[in-house]
C-alpha cells in the first residue's frame, strides 16, 4: 500500500514522559537485585531445584497470614474473595455529564463475539430512537453479522490466491489460516459493512441459534474454509489467478448456502422490506426501502459513521502517524484500517466533546484486565493481588503489548462521563452488550486510570475529531503493522 513496514519509536512528543516511566523500571530492577542473596542461584544449570521448592515451603511456614488465606482462598473463587469493597463504594453509578436520552435495555450479544457490531448497531440506534419516538429497539445485528461472514470468507480466499506462493508455515500464512471467519472486528470493517449493506430493525432479521450462538457454525465453516484455501493455493500455482477466482466465487456460493441454511435468507442491500412498528405512544406506523436507503433515512445524517474514524493510544509507536494493518479487513477492495496515533488525555478530550454533542461513542479496549463484572466495574485497584497472593502488577502499556499481555478485546460504547470541578475526567459510563444482568442493568463504570492502561481506540466523527488529528488521516501514507500486531487483534 506504499507504506513503510512499522518499527517501534519513540513517540517525538512524549521522548520525557517515555524516559521516566523507563527509569524507573531501571530503579525498580536495581533495587530487587540489591536486595537478593550473593550467593548465586541454588541451580547452576537453570533448572528448578526441589531443594528450592522446599526452603520456600521452610520460609512460609509460620506465617500465620499466609496460612489464612491459603484457608479462605482454596475453597473460593479468587477474583470474588478479594474484590474491593472501597472500589464499589468510590466507583459509583453516578455521571454529571450524559448522553440526553436513553436506548433503552442493555443488548445482549449472548455467546458470540460481535461486540464491535454490538457497539455500532448501539451508536446508531440512538438517534433512530430518537427521530422515531421510539421505546426499546435494536437494529439487526444479526444482519451485519451475516454480510461480515461472507465477505471474511471472500476476503481470507483472496488472500489465499494473492500469497499462495508463500509457505503454508510462513507467519502470515499461518496467521491468516488460524481464524479466517471469527466473530471479531474493527471499526473500519463496521464501516464497510454500512457503507455497502446498510442496515435493516432487529424485527426485519431477527437473531437466530448460530447468530447468538456462533461457536458451532464457525468451526465447520473454519475448517472448510481451510480446504478450499489449499485448493485456490495450488490452482493458482498451476493454471492462474483468474481461474482460481472462477472457482473462489463457487466456494463463496458454498458457505452463503451454508449460513443461510443456519441463519436464515437476510435482505439484499437492495431489497425494499415492510417495517411495521408502534411508537412509544402507542401509535402504529409502517416504512418501507431497502437497507441502504433505511441507513440513510435514520443514521447517516445524524452520525456520519463513514466519516467516523479510530483515534488510537498506541505508547509503542510514535504519535501524530497514521497506521493501519497487513492483510486486515473483510470487504475486499474496500476502505482498509485506519488508526491514527496519539496520547491517551486526547482520546478522553474527543469523548468529552462527543458527549457534549450528544454523541455516543464507540471505543475498544482490553476489557478482561482488573474487571469485576458482578458491579460492572472497571478499576486498577478491583481486586487486591498483592496482598491476597504477593504479586505485584508494574509492566507499562507499551510493555504489555510487546508481551502480548494486552490487545483490544472487546467493543463497547461511552455513554456519559462524570468531570471533577477542573473538568477533567473521573469515571466513565460504558453501555456493555451482555445483557442487563451485572452492573447498573448491564451499564459499568471505567475508572480514569483505567482508562490510561487498558483502553486503545476511540471512534470520532470526523467534525468533532481535533483538527491537527483529521490532518493526520487525510495526509496518508501509513505505517504497516504486521498482521500479527496486537493493534491487528480483533475486538
Amino acid at each position: 500500500m506504499g507504506a513503510a513496514q512499522s518499527a517501534t519509536a519513540i513517540p517525538t512528543n512524549a521522548v520525557s514522559e517515555k524516559a521516566v516511566v523507563e527509569q524507573q523500571a531501571v530503579e525498580s530492577l536495581a533495587q530487587r537485585v540489591a536486595t537478593m542473596s550473593t550467593d548465586g542461584p541454588m541451580s547452576a544449570d537453570g533448572s528448578l531445584s526441589l531443594d528450592a521448592i522446599k526452603a520456600w515451603e521452610e520460609s512460609t511456614k509460620d506465617d500465620d497470614k499466609l496460612k489464612l488465606a491459603r484457608t479462605i482462598l482454596a475453597k473460593t473463587d479468587l477474583k470474588s474473595a478479594i474484590c474491593s469493597p472501597s472500589v464499589i463504594v468510590s466507583d459509583a453509578h453516578i455521571f454529571n455529564l450524559t448522553v440526553p436520552f436513553e436506548t433503552g435495555p442493555v443488548t445482549n450479544q449472548k455467546s458470540s463475539g460481535r461486540c464491535w457490531l454490538f457497539a455500532t448497531t448501539n451508536v446508531l440506534r440512538y438517534h433512530i430512537i430518537q427521530q422515531l419516538n421510539l421505546g426499546d429497539f435494536q437494529l439487526s445485528q444479526s444482519y451485519l453479522f451475516f454480510a461480515d461472514k461472507l465477505e471474511k470468507a471472500n476476503y481470507y480466499l483472496e488472500l489465499s490466491i494473492q500469497h499462495a506462493t508463500e509457505p503454508l508455515d510462513s507467519r502470515l500464512v499461518s496467521h491468516l489460516a488460524g481464524a479466517p471467519i471469527n466473530d471479531g472486528g474493527q471499526w473500519d470493517m463496521a464501516r464497510n459493512l454500512l457503507d455497502r449493506y446498510g442496515v435493516v430493525p432487529q424485527a426485519v432479521f431477527p437473531e437466530s441459534y448460530s447468530s447468538s450462538n456462533s461457536g458451532g457454525l464457525n468451526s465447520i465453516l473454519t475448517s472448510r474454509l481451510r480446504e478450499m484455501a489449499l485448493q485456490l493455493r495450488e490452482l493458482t500455482n498451476g493454471v492462474g489467478i483468474m481461474r482460481a477466482r472462477a472457482l473462489k466465487e463457487e466456494f463463496v456460493a458454498e458457505i452463503w448456502k451454508a449460513m443461510s441454511t443456519a441463519m436464515g435468507v437476510p435482505p439484499r442491500p437492495d431489497e425494499p422490506f415492510v417495517w411495521d412498528y408502534k411508537d412509544k405512544d402507542g401509535k402504529v406506523k409502517s416504512w418501507q426501502g431497502t437497507p441502504k436507503e433505511f441507513y440513510k433515512a435514520f443514521t447517516s445524517k445524524q452520525y456520519p459513521a463513514l466519516e467516523a474514524f479510530s483515534l488510537i493510544n498506541d505508547p509503542r509507536n510514535e504519535y501524530n502517524q497514521l497506521y493501519t494493518v497487513e492483510a486486515l479487513g473483510n470487504v475486499w477492495g474496500m476502505r482498509s484500517i485506519a488508526y491514527v496515533n496519539t496520547e491517551s488525555k486526547r482520546l478522553k478530550e474527543a469523548i468529552v466533546t462527543c458527549i457534549k454533542a450528544g454523541q455516543p461513542v464507540f471505543f475498544g479496549c482490553d476489557v478482561g484486565k482488573f474487571l469485576d463484572s458482578p458491579h460492572g466495574i472497571m478499576d486498577l485497584d478491583a481486586y487486591d493481588f498483592k496482598n491476597a497472593l504477593s504479586l505485584n502488577y508494574t509492566m507499562t502499556k507499551a510493555q504489555r503489548l510487546r508481551t502480548g499481555d494486552s490487545a483490544m478485546t472487546h467493543a463497547m460504547v461511552v455513554s456519559g462521563v462524570h468531570l471533577d470541578k477542573a473538568g477533567n475526567p473521573v469515571r466513565y459510563r460504558i453501555e456493555n452488550s451482555w445483557g442487563d444482568v451485572n452492573g447498573d442493568k448491564g451499564y459499568y463504570v471505567m475508572t480514569d486510570r483505567w482508562f490510561d492502561e487498558y483502553v486503545f481506540q476511540v471512534v470520532v466523527p470526523r467534525q468533532l475529531a481535533p483538527r491537527d488529528l483529521v490532518k493526520v488521516l487525510d495526509g496518508g501514507n501509513p505505517v504497516v503493522l504486521p498482521a500479527w500486531d496486537p493493534m491487528g487483534a480483533l475486538a
